[in-house]
């Protein structure tokens, strides 16, 4: 509220009660002295006419006249200021005498129609007061007449006409007086609501002035002057909260100063860390710069030698060898490729740490990726005499969509661990849904549990799990090797493709690793089922003493709704003796002898075909079974093609005797191979005698630039560290002239380090190949980046064999398999056809379907074709540079048209 709004309000609350009052009271009071003159006024008329009235009787019952005109002329003058006219009328209502002759005496005259009034009668006219009062013959009659007559005769009437000037005079000088006094009253609140601003308001002003400067920051301002009661406490508090703010403010100034030194101080002594702390980084980025230098110098000088170990172990393998040698032959190989795969653990959790592992998402059989992790680490579960299982739930969709080489890894780690880590005793891969799908779900929840029954673990043990470099203990470092980097990798690909992992264990009770992800079923669904080719009234007996390989076996036969009868000791074995049953599934423990076999066999009923499942993978065991008359013999872990195979063998297609291919060394190509170490050399040299014609090699860069002036190859590869001249300025010194400057380059280095292949691509070159080198990457790049090597292997289209092994054996689902993909060509020629004319907006998606189709049809040229175009059109690669592929696509449509019916129709 400002001061105006304040003093308004005093002036308002002052004046306007007074004055209300005022008027009110002048108002009352001016009215009732209005009607009081008013009735004064008529009381004065009624006595002068009603006495006259009664004068008047005797001249009107006469009709003297004369006599009533000296009458009323008499009361006229005795009355003058009261009285303007007096009139005297007759019954019948006519004007007989009056005291004024020129004065007009209509108004006085009741109207025609009514009676003379029996009282008198008061009657305003305007500004004008008329009193009639009638004439009555009272005093005339007789005093009989009169006591015979209610009602006195009516002689006439009189008529008064009062002068009011007089009686609005007195009410215009008390109207003037009331306005008088209400001006005084007015006045007066006036001075006393100035006086109560003076008295009040203004030192209420000066405190509200003061208390803006206080908070304005003058902290100085005081309040002054006397004041009484209220406003001088209201003043003493003001001055007081001021001195106390003053005080505050000074400490408070005073704190400020000390902080803001110990500030700058602290300031100081931020920079100095700040300094510390870069200098720190710059160390730990110079150590991370070592540490990358340090693992290239380890990969090329590992990986380097394993090359010529592994590779020519490859090649000695294919000359004639003794037993004792092929022995020994496997074992350097396994010995390598043990330490391969050490240097691939510690190179990926680089490229997990870096952040440069990429995932890919393609589609994968679920149940093919589990059975061939498992079947490859049975042998090392059966060399320790343990039981292997694998379960994987009917509910589980088969075909997903994702990196199936990573998700093998993470099996492959745990897997091998739980294998590790048991003396005896069991391990249970169980694969199945975290959560049942609702209709239309995408992707769904998958859960991966591994368990054993092995050495366990303790609280402090799990807590350092996940460290790198690191396992439960030295103890058990020494006892079971490895790098301890395993499952830190597993963890950090888990989390990478989105998912979480957990572990549950109880020291010397075993341990249980949990995997849940999230993966996207695939888009191009597997054709349906082939049904059992068994009768559904066919009893399966299952004798498994093994509680998790017998939950396997039952998950798989409620696959295929197999009625199954359980005996799961030898005791309900023998009581089921009596009975038939058309197959009898057999599984034995580990380390069972051939006389404890014979004795199991026994004891089972008679008839049924024998299907016996065995941890082990030795072929002499397997011929043995077979000759007690075992049908079938499987090595555990069982999967889901193996029994099915053992349970209905498909019948063998009367396959047609494919074209022979021409042998591999005569595809028409120019190689050139550059490498400085000459083992390595003479293995890749080794290597492509085997599938081109022409090999040249040299042992640096210079060698080969001046070889590549005077030669044109199909393909070159490139090492990368080189005496000279180096692979990097060779590939630049090629590029710039000579006849092959658009000739694939291909990098064969063994810096398998994060970034390296995009690295080296920058620099000019066309792939990477990464040492030690596999045969079957390096015929891939053949086929890849040269015409020649894709026409060389042109036949056949259709890789039959294939085609029924990806169909679980089956070659009526290949069929149908192969005819789906068949199906699918009409909508990837429309799409071809969009992107020759420049719509290549659904190209990678229709590429990508195309590819997933190619996956289970046995058309290993065509899926090739489409993974590398597939692989082109994700980096962004215009349709217009792959004109050539795609043209080559749409041979390979029209080739497998023309090819496919002699399959279909088999």
């Amino acid at each position: 509220m400002t001061k105006y709004g304040l003093r308004g309000r005093v002036l308002a609350f002052t004046i306007l009660p007074t004055l209300l009052i005022s008027l009110l009271l002048a108002g009352f009071f001016t009215i009732h002295r209005h009607q009081q003159i008013d009735d004064l006024l008529v009381e004065q008329g009624l006595s002068v006419i009603e006495p006259l009235a009664i004068a008047s009787e005797f001249a009107m019952a006469q009709g003297r006249r004369d006599q009533l005109t000296r009458l009323i002329g008499l009361s006229h003058r005795k009355n003058a200021p009261l009285i303007t006219s007096i009139a005297v009328f007759t019954p019948d209502n006519r004007l007989f005498v009056t005291s004024n002759y020129h004065r007009e005496t209509a108004q006085l005259q009741l109207s025609a129609d009514t009676p003379i009034p029996s009282v008198t009668g008061v009657e305003h006219q305007g500004e004008a007061v008329i009193l009639r009062s009638p004439i009555l013959a009272e005093n005339s009659l007789s005093e009989a007449d009169a006591q015979q007559s209610e009602h006195p005769p009516v002689l006439g009437y009189l008529a008064v006409e009062l002068n009011t000037e007089h009686a609005r005079l007195l009410q215009y000088r008390d109207l003037a007086m009331a306005i008088l006094l209400v001006f005084a009253a007015l006045v007066l609140s006036l001075f006393f609501g100035a006086n109560l601003v003076h008295e009040v308001i203004e030192p209420i002003n000066r405190m509200v002035r003061a208390v803006h400067q206080i908070r304005e920051g003058r902290l100085d301002t005081r309040v002054h002057g006397q004041l009484s009661g209220e406003l001088d406490m209201l003043k003493n508090g003001i001055n007081a909260m001021a001195r106390a703010m003053g005080d505050y403010h000074n400490e408070m100034q005073q704190n400020i100063d000390q902080a803001t030194a110990d500030l700058r101080e602290t300031l100081e002594q931020f920079e100095i860390q700040n300094v510390e702390l870069d200098m720190a980084k710059k160390r730990a980025q110079e150590a991370a710069r070592v540490k990358s230098e340090f693992l290239a110098n380890m990969s090329h000088e590992l990986r380097t030698p394993l090359n010529g170990v592994i590779g020519f172990a490859k090649q000695l393998n294919k000359t004639p060898l003794g037993p004792t040698q092929q022995d020994y032959l496997a074992t350097i190989e396994r010995s390598a490729r043990s330490l391969l795969s050490i240097i691939n653990d510690i190179l990926d959790f680089s490229k997990l740490e870096a952040g440069k592992l990429t995932l890919e998402r393609i589609p994968f059989s679920l149940r093919d990726l589990a059975s061939e992790t498992l079947t490859l680490l049975a042998p090392s579960a059966h060399d320790k005499g343990q039981e292997l299982s694998l379960c994987i739930d009917a509910a589980v969709p088969d075909l997903l969509s994702g990196d199936p080489l990573r998700l093998q890894q993470v099996l492959t780690n745990l897997t091998s661990n739980a294998i590790k880590f048991t003396e005896q005793g069991q391990v249970d891969v169980h694969i199945e849904l975290a959560q049942p799908p609702h209709p239309g779900q995408e992707p769904i929840q998958l859960r991966v549990r591994v368990r054993d029954t092995g050495i366990g673990m303790s609280a402090g043990q799990q807590a350092q799990l996940f460290q790198p470099f690191n396992q439960g203990d030295s103890s058990i470092s020494r006892r079971y090797g490895g790098t301890g980097l395993g499952l830190v990798i597993t963890q950090k690909l888990v989390l990478q493709m989105g998912g979480s992992i957990e572990v549950h264990s109880r020291l010397h009770q075993g341990s249980e690793f949990i995997v849940t992800l999230r993966l996207p079923v695939a888009a191009l669904p597997l054709a349906r089922s082939e049904p059992l080719p068994l009768p559904v009234d066919q009893q399966v007996l299952l004798h498994e003493p093994t509680r998790w390989a017998r939950q396997a076996c039952l998950a798989l036969l409620d696959t295929w709704s197999l009625p199954v009868t359980e005996a799961n000791d030898q005791a309900s074995l023998l009581a089921l003796s009596g009975q038939h049953f058309a197959i009898q599934l057999i599984g034995l423990p580990p380390r069972v002898s051939l006389e404890q076999v014979r004795q199991r066999l026994a004891s089972l009923p008679a008839g049924g075909r024998r299907i016996l499942m065995l941890n082990s993978y030795d072929p002499q065991l397997l011929e043995q079974m077979q000759a007690l008359g075992v049908e079938h013999c499987l090595s555990k872990p069982v999967t889901h093609a193996k029994l099915l195979s053992a349970l209905a063998p498909p019948p063998r297609p009367a396959l047609p005797e494919p074209e022979p291919l021409p042998p591999r060394s005569h595809w028409p190509l120019r190689v050139l191979a550059v490498d400085d170490n000459p083992a390595n050399l003479k293995l890749i040299a080794a290597m492509l005698d085997d599938l081109v014609q022409e090999v040249r090699t040299c042992r640096n860069g210079q060698q080969a630039v001046e070889l590549a002036q005077r030669m044109e190859f199909d393909i070159i590869f490139m090492d990368i560290q080189m005496p000279v001249l180096d692979g990097i300025s060779a590939t630049r010194a090629l590029r710039r002239e000579g006849c092959n400057r658009h000739t694939p380059i291909i990098a064969v280095t063994a810096h398998a380090i994060p970034g390296e292949r995009e690295r080296l691509m920058a620099q000019g070159m066309d792939e990477y190949l990464a040492k030690p080198i596999d045969e079957a990457q390096l015929e891939g790049l053949l086929l890849a980046f040269t015409r020649a090597g894709r026409l060389a292997s042109a036949p056949p289209l259709i890789d039959w064999e294939l085609a029924c092994r990806q169909a679980a054996g089956k070659p009526a689902l290949a069929r149908e398999t192969l005819g789906l993909l068949l199906a699918s060509f009409n909508e990837v020629e429309s799409c071809l056809t969009a992107a020759r004319q420049g719509d290549s907006r659904d190209l990678l998606a229709c590429i990508h379907k195309l590819h997933g189709g190619c996956a289970y049809s046995g058309v290993p040229r065509l899926q090739r074709l489409c993974a590398e175009l597939e692989s082109a059109l994700r980096q962004e690669r215009p349709a217009a540079e792959l004109e050539p592929e795609l043209l080559e696509l749409d041979d390979l449509l029209l080739q497998l048209r023309l090819e496919a019916p002699r399959w279909l129709t088999a």
